[in-house]
């Protein structure tokens, strides 16, 4: 009877909202359409397998395990998209933050230290850019961290791994292979320099935006001047290209106090 089809309707809609899958499901979809990953269904099985195995635990997992589930907040979604990414810092904070047997609640530099570490081995970053970086916003081992200081160096890590990679593929136009005239690469490093410093704010973002700016008309003329100049000129290597690029980044991160 159409009556009994409603009532079973209204039941297996009931039963899913009272146990929890209408949220979970709900929120899951979310993740996807925050990450629009390239394999949506491998996305969606990763994510609820990891859900089951925190809810299996019978106590908070360890460091090696916790830190594995912060990587994977931290990457679901482009940290320009704000309130996703401010969402997933968040859930990977309080992943990090949960207390075992023998330690309290909260995130230690330790495990905010290794964090940033794992996040910076996921991109092409020059070893010495990562190492400064991580340098500059570390805590002390056993020091409280922050979430306001957690979200900024979980940030700053992933500006720094786009901006590798833009200025690895700035290299591609000025060369072929792995080498490139020097006068070429000097002359798109200080424009460069100059688009980072034209950039205003304490925000990672802005500096990743202002060396965006760098247009093809700045950079046609720069290059332009650098080959009019009358003198022998050596070759540099990709990695001397992205060592100095990403120095120039890292020389306006805001050092944590």
């Amino acid at each position: 009877a159409p009556g009994g089809g409603g009532l079973a309707e209204g039941s297996a809609a009931e039963f899913l909202l009272r146990a929890g899958v209408t949220a979970m499901v709900r929120e899951a979809l979310l993740k996807v359409l925050e990450a629009r990953p390239a394999e949506p269904v491998s996305f969606l099985a990763e994510y609820f397998e990891r859900l089951v195995l925190a809810e299996a635990a019978a106590e908070p997992p360890g460091p090696p395990q916790r830190l594995a589930r912060a990587l994977w907040y931290v990457c679901l979604a482009h940290h320009s998209h704000r309130t996703a990414f401010d969402s997933n810092a968040g859930a990977a904070y309080e992943v990090l933050g949960c207390g075992g047997r023998r330690r309290a609640p909260g995130v230690d530099g330790r495990l905010y230290s290794e964090l940033l570490r794992r996040i910076c081995q996921r991109g092409a970053a020059p070893a010495e850019a990562a190492a400064e970086l991580l340098r500059r916003v570390r805590c002390r081992d056993h020091e409280a961290v922050p979430f306001d200081v957690f979200r900024y160096g979980v940030l700053t890590c992933c500006v720094l791994l786009e901006f590798a990679a833009k200025a690895d593929a700035l290299f591609a136009v000025l060369g072929a292979g792995d080498s490139a005239d020097t006068r070429l690469c000097q002359a798109v490093l200080r424009a460069l320099e100059d688009a980072l410093g034209a950039g205003h704010g304490s925000r990672p973002g802005r500096y990743l935006e202002a060396g965006s700016r760098l247009g093809p008309d700045r950079l046609a003329l720069a290059m332009d001047q650098a080959l009019q100049e009358r003198k022998l000129s050596s070759s540099m290597s990709r990695e001397e290209f992205l060592r100095k690029a990403t120095a120039l980044f890292i020389a306006k991160v805001k050092p944590v106090e």
